[in-house]
């Protein structure tokens, strides 16, 4: 696991929040003020994918299109601190995404998103930098954020299709079209909804399920379906993966630590059951922290552990 390498490409955010407590109703409006007593920042979105692979033993280089400002210089500093390589290409005209978070004492207050879609060179120079490196990949992963950094998607598949590497996505949009002949595509059950439609009963959504692998000639298509756990289509059939038991605190950034621990345990080479049961795990594991955050591999098998014993 240590040797393996993922470069990971999509969508970039410092995901930033401040802590408070809220003593009075403002003057100026009725609102109420958050006197802020400390703050955090975290590597968000594609970012968060590579930091989860660094945190459960594998080595991630993170590819992006960042600002010329504070904002990308506060996210490299992140990534360096979480032992992720990056290689950013700058648009100066964009301002790199911050997603900023005001929280109460029991409850997220606000949020405040800056975002800008990156220009088309900064996407040629971002996908020149991809065919440089990832010869070098064990594991390709996309995350799609629907930011504009995979504009080009469907190149980046097939280039490293033609290297015979495996590549997994974490999709957004309606259409996915893009991803065709990728390895894996896991989509939420929302997003699922949005390209194959509503769904009656499990019987269903198994039906459209396999339908959308077939046509995006993939090798699995996992749905993970929160309280529901996941559901991982393959040609050897439907395997239903339940929800472990969890308190959930926050469910931000889990995708991020799903994908990233399907792709380590398909470099190291597991079968997509066994791959997904992790996944689940760590997925499990994720949304019982606060905000974007990472799990480590003993955490990942102590929580498999603990909600297999009787």
């Amino acid at each position: 696991m240590a040797r393996l390498h993922v470069v990971v490409v999509g969508d970039v955010m410092l995901d930033e929040y401040w802590f408070g407590d809220v003593r009075r109703i403002s003057p100026e409006a009725p609102v109420p003020v958050v006197h802020v007593s400390r703050s955090d920042e975290r590597p968000g979105g594609a970012a968060n994918v590579a930091r989860n692979i660094v945190s459960l033993g594998g080595r991630a280089t993170l590819l992006a299109v960042v600002g010329a400002d504070a904002t990308a210089d506060r996210l490299r500093r992140a990534l360096d601190g979480a032992g992720v390589r990056h290689r950013l290409s700058v648009d100066p005209a964009l301002r790199t995404t911050l997603k900023l978070r005001v929280l109460g004492p029991h409850q997220q207050m606000l949020r405040i998103d800056f975002e800008e879609r990156p220009s088309a060179p900064a996407l040629q120079a971002n996908s020149a930098e991809y065919e440089r490196i990832v010869g070098e990949a064990d594991v390709v992963v996309l995350s799609d954020y629907g930011k504009g950094a995979l504009a080009r998607a469907a190149g980046l598949v097939a280039f490293a299709r033609r290297l015979g590497k495996p590549v997994l996505v974490d999709p957004k949009g309606r259409d996915y079209s893009d991803y065709a002949g990728a390895t894996m595509v896991t989509p939420n059950r929302a997003e699922m909804s949005e390209v194959v439609g509503s769904w009656s009963d499990l019987a269903e959504l198994d039906d459209k399920a396999e339908g959308l692998r077939a046509q995006l000639r993939l090798e699995a298509l996992v749905v993970t379906m929160s309280e529901q756990g996941m559901r991982l289509y393959s040609q050897d059939g439907v395997v239903r993966q339940p929800a472990r038991a969890q308190e959930v605190f926050d469910v931000s950034g889990a995708g991020d630590t799903v994908i990233a621990a399907l792709a380590i345990m398909h470099g190291v080479g597991a079968s997509w059951e066994d791959a997904v049961a992790f996944a689940n795990a760590a997925g499990g594991v994720a949304v019982g922290k606060l905000g974007t955050s990472v799990v480590q591999f003993d955490e990942v098998a102590a929580f498999l552990q603990g909600t297999s014993s009787p």
